[in-house]
């Protein structure tokens, strides 16, 4: 049994997706109900409370573990959640990080993953670690002014960074909790391409076959509309990458390359499969 948290997102969705057709039985966790392929386990619990998800991880023998927001909030313990998968026996974990413990290590939230990665690691259990940069999946803020006025607002539209397909992330997840290959292994996820907002929105017309403007927010503008969805901390965090992103940030990795045998997928793909929210 592989146990997938944030089983409903858009990492968790085609992870599942992919280990079900694998063969494998797979429960999917999820904070509210939710469908789920056919054959998928679905249970409903809070990351927030690790002691409930003792049902979940009950013959489980992995566990993908993508922390929901609240667990990046100062504060947030999600060290327990480590502790209750070796208390249930599980024997493999797969923790999504980020990119941001290695280019800015400083940081609050990235602090704090650094240190889950360490409990990860310090665990006993088998461990891959996934540090994906920004997602594609983030231009989904854009869907509504789209929708409505054909309008991307965004800041720093000049500004990019090697944007990865959520898709990518699932497929090297899977790769991770399959294949034996890959325990012990940190892996940095990016897209193919560094790619600005202002040319994410050129892609989203593309798709769509109908222009689209874009009008660029200031941060202060872009901060009030992010920390709605998210702890304040990770949307300065989010910021200070998107603003003024290092080199490392903009690097190009050859990691999904390398476990998939494939070059990661670019926005321009994620927009034309995607473009049915921007309708």
């Amino acid at each position: 049994m592989i146990v997938v948290t944030g089983a409903t997102g858009n990492i968790g969705r085609p992870l599942t997706r992919a280990l079900a057709e694998a063969g494998e039985q797979v429960t999917a966790v999820s904070r509210h109900p939710a469908a789920v392929p056919e054959g998928v386990r679905h249970v409903v619990a809070d990351l927030a409370e690790p002691a409930g998800l003792g049902p979940a991880l009950a013959g489980a023998k992995s566990l993908f573990l993508l922390l929901s927001g609240d667990l990046h909030a100062t504060g947030a313990n999600p060290a327990d959640i480590i502790g209750e998968a070796v208390d249930r026996g599980v024997r493999r974990v797969v923790l999504l990080s980020t990119l941001g413990v290695v280019t800015r290590p400083f940081g609050t939230t990235r602090v704090a993953m650094r240190a889950l990665e360490d409990t990860v690691r310090e665990s006993g259990l088998e461990w891959a670690v996934l540090r994906p940069g920004g997602f594609a999946s983030n231009a989904l803020w854009w869907a509504e002014s789209v929708r409505t006025r054909r309008v991307v607002a965004a800041p720093f539209g000049d500004t990019g960074v090697p944007v990865v397909d959520p898709a990518d992330i699932a497929a090297v997840a899977a790769a991770c909790l399959l294949e034996d290959r890959h325990t012990g292994g940190a892996y940095e996820l990016t897209g193919p391409e560094v790619i600005t907002p202002r040319g994410q929105t050129e892609a989203l017309a593309a798709a769509l076959g109908s222009p689209v403007d874009f009008h660029e927010l200031t941060r202060e503008e872009a901060r009030a509309g992010m920390s709605r969805a998210m702890p304040a901390e990770l949307a300065d965090d989010t910021l200070d990458i998107l603003g003024s992103p290092s080199p490392a940030e903009q690097r190009v990795s050859p990691d999904i390359e390398r476990v998939l045998g494939r070059a990661p997928r670019t926005f321009a793909d994620w927009a034309a499969r995607n473009v049915d929210a921007f309708r």
